[in-house]
C-alpha cells in the first residue's frame, strides 16, 4: 500500500477506536493476551482494528499509564481514555503473566495493584524483578485474594522479598518458588500464612533444609503436594515428611526413587 494511503487508513481505524465507548474497549482489551503476544501479533498482520488495539494496549502497559496525569496530559500518544479503558481491563483480569519479560520492579507493581480481581499471578523466569518489586507488589490490594502464585527462576529476589509477599497472600493454594535462593525463612513465612496452601514447587532451592520442610507441613495442614526435587535435603528427611501427613505427595527426581525407600516416597 502507498505510504500516504497507509497513513490515511491507520488514521481511519484510529479514529474508529476513539469512538468506541470506553466499556466497551475495556471488555475488547480484557480478551487480549498482554506483553510479547501482542506485540508479535501487532508485527505479523496488517493494520485494522484488532491489530491497532493489539499495539495501543502494549504501548500503554509499557509506559507510565498507570501514574496519575491530568485530563490534558497525554502519555505514549494515548488519550486519558485509554487511561481508564486499560484500568478497567486490569481490574478485570483474573490471571497475570510476565513469563518471560523483561518487566522491572515499578512496571510489575503498578500493574499488580491495578488488577484488583487478581487471583493468579505468574512472575517467573526472564523477569527483571527483585525483592524491592516483592515488598511493592505485596502492598496490591488483590495479594490477600491470591491463589496462586509462580516466582519460578527469579535470580534477583532473596527471602526479603518473598516473606513481603506470602506474609499477606492469605488464601494462597499453590506457590513456585523452584530454581530461587531462599531458604528455610522464607518457608516459615509460608506457614504461618498460608494455611490453605495446597502444592508447593521448591526444585533446586538448595538452601532449605528439613527444618523448613517439616515447619511447613506441620502447619500446612492441606498441604497435598511437594516438589523437592534438585535439593540437598536427604531421603530419611522425606520419610520424616511422610510421618507428619501420609498423605503427603512428594514429587523428586529419580535419584530418590532408585533408592527404594519402603516408606512409600511418592516420585513422579
Amino acid at each position: 500500500m502507498d505510504p500516504e494511503k497507509q497513513r490515511q487508513h491507520d488514521g481511519a481505524v484510529d479514529a474508529d477506536i476513539e469512538r468506541l465507548p470506553v466499556d466497551l474497549l475495556a471488555h475488547i482489551l480484557s480478551l487480549l493476551s498482554p506483553f510479547r503476544d501482542l506485540s508479535m501479533y501487532v508485527r505479523r498482520h496488517p493494520p485494522h482494528l484488532a491489530a491497532v488495539l493489539c499495539y495501543k494496549f502494549v504501548t500503554w502497559t509499557r509506559s507510565a499509564a498507570l501514574l496519575p496525569c491530568r485530563a490534558d496530559v497525554r502519555a505514549g500518544g494515548v488519550s486519558r481514555r485509554w487511561r481508564w479503558a486499560v484500568e478497567r481491563s486490569l481490574a478485570s483480569r483474573r490471571r497475570l503473566s510476565f513469563a518471560g519479560q523483561r518487566t522491572g520492579d515499578d512496571t510489575a507493581a503498578r500493574l499488580v495493584r491495578a488488577a484488583v480481581n487478581l487471583r493468579d499471578l505468574d512472575i517467573c523466569w526472564g523477569c527483571r524483578i527483585t525483592d524491592d518489586g516483592l515488598i511493592k507488589i505485596s502492598s496490591a490490594d488483590c495479594v490477600g485474594n491470591l491463589t496462586s502464585i509462580s516466582l519460578w527462576g527469579l535470580a534477583g529476589i532473596t527471602d526479603k522479598g518473598v516473606v513481603r509477599l506470602v506474609s499477606r497472600a492469605y488464601s494462597l493454594q499453590h506457590l513456585n518458588i523452584g530454581g530461587t535462593f531462599i531458604t528455610d525463612e522464607s518457608l516459615y513465612a509460608v506457614a504461618n500464612s498460608c494455611a490453605n496452601l495446597k502444592s508447593i514447587i521448591l526444585w533446586s532451592c538448595r538452601h532449605v533444609t528439613e527444618g523448613g520442610l517439616v515447619a511447613l507441613v506441620n502447619k500446612c495442614r492441606r498441604l497435598e503436594c511437594i516438589n523437592v526435587g534438585g535439593m540437598r535435603v536427604p531421603p530419611e528427611s522425606l520419610v520424616g515428611l511422610l510421618s507428619i501427613s501420609p498423605a503427603l505427595e512428594i514429587r523428586s527426581t529419580a535419584r530418590i526413587l532408585n533408592l527404594n525407600l519402603n516408606a512409600g516416597v511418592q516420585v513422579s
